[in-house]
């Protein structure tokens, strides 16, 4: 499915009020994947997004999106770039169709009620077209905005957290969208919290604070964070016990991240030896089942913000 890439940049970096929000980013897209950016709140993804798309001109740095120079060429690459925002920008006092025409006038198309009924087709729109935007649900409004971003045919998909606050359905059916689109050849890169939406990325890409500190398929992201993990559950219902466990084992040495699953904890260490003898006397205590597991793409999450250094501090 990798085919050339479309974006190629170099030592991306943007800094406001002396703060460098995007710090020396390197990054490489392939044409008809779908990347996910993860990270904490503040890590710069949205900025690493809008500078892609022409949105921001980077403070340093330089490289290409869609063959044009992100610098000097950035109405170019608006151009063929369909951008969502986390939030709904569409007017609500319109119907669906209204929106998409409205869009497709603003973008100067060809053939409106052409594109428009296409877009309504693909996006299964069509039998609500008359109804208004803000009547919908959250997952039908971000199937309307998508709609909108895709009525002027782009290369490139950028998503900003498109899928916050909706339900796991209608999160599902944007996900099967959104990999339809890129069997068509066309590129995504979305921003996400969620952790099942970046496991269906073809890859990830781990921003914390400003740094790329991971990218690759996630089984591959998962082998770079060299974790050995332990699952550990109380013989009986016992919520107090757990959150006494975690508080012990913490700031062990050998221990370098616990997180709580429900009343399941994992237990992880970048060194398993070290791990195993941090956790030795606990797992003989007959109150703890421990069984080892292979770490998850949240302990990596987990483990990655914690070692990293909030640049606001």
């Amino acid at each position: 499915m990798a085919g050339d890439a479309i974006i190629d940049v170099r030592g991306l970096t943007k800094r406001y009020e002396g703060r460098a929000v995007v710090d020396g980013l390197d990054l490489t897209v392939n044409r008809g994947q779908i990347y996910g950016f993860l990270g904490p709140n503040g890590s710069g993804k949205t900025t690493t997004i809008r500078m892609l798309c022409g949105l921001l001109t980077p403070d340093s740095g330089s490289g290409t999106c869609l063959g044009y120079d992100i610098r000097k060429q950035a109405e170019e690459i608006k151009r063929q770039v369909g951008y969502m925002t986390q939030k709904f920008g569409l007017y609500e006092d319109l119907s669906i169709r209204e929106n998409l025409v409205f869009v497709a006038r603003v973008y100067g198309l060809d053939r409106v009620n052409a594109r428009v009924d296409a877009a309504l087709e693909r996006l299964g729109l069509k039998e609500r077209a008359r109804q208004l935007a803000g009547k919908l649900s959250g997952g039908w409004k971000q199937r309307l905005a998508l709609a909108a971003c895709i009525l002027h045919e782009p290369k490139l998909l950028l998503l900003d957290e498109p899928t916050a606050g909706v339900d796991p359905k209608a999160r599902r059916d944007f996900w099967d969208q959104i990999h339809s689109l890129a069997r068509q050849g066309l590129t995504v890169l979305v921003s996400t919290h969620y952790m099942d939406e970046a496991e269906r990325c073809h890859e990830i890409i781990y921003i914390a604070y400003g740094k790329l500190l991971a990218r690759g398929s996630v089984p591959e992201v998962i082998a770079q964070a060299h974790l050995s993990a332990w699952a550990v559950e109380p013989s009986e219902h016992n919520v107090a016990a757990v959150g006494n466990l975690a508080k012990a084992l913490q700031h062990r040495p050998g221990v370098d991240m616990v997180a709580s699953f429900g009343s399941v904890l994992h237990v992880c260490g970048r060194d398993l030896a070290a791990l195993d003898a941090a956790t030795t006397a606990e797992r003989v205590d007959p109150h703890f089942h421990w069984r080892r597991v292979d770490p998850s793409l949240e302990d990596v999450f987990i483990d990655l913000m914690s070692r990293s250094q909030d640049n606001f501090q």
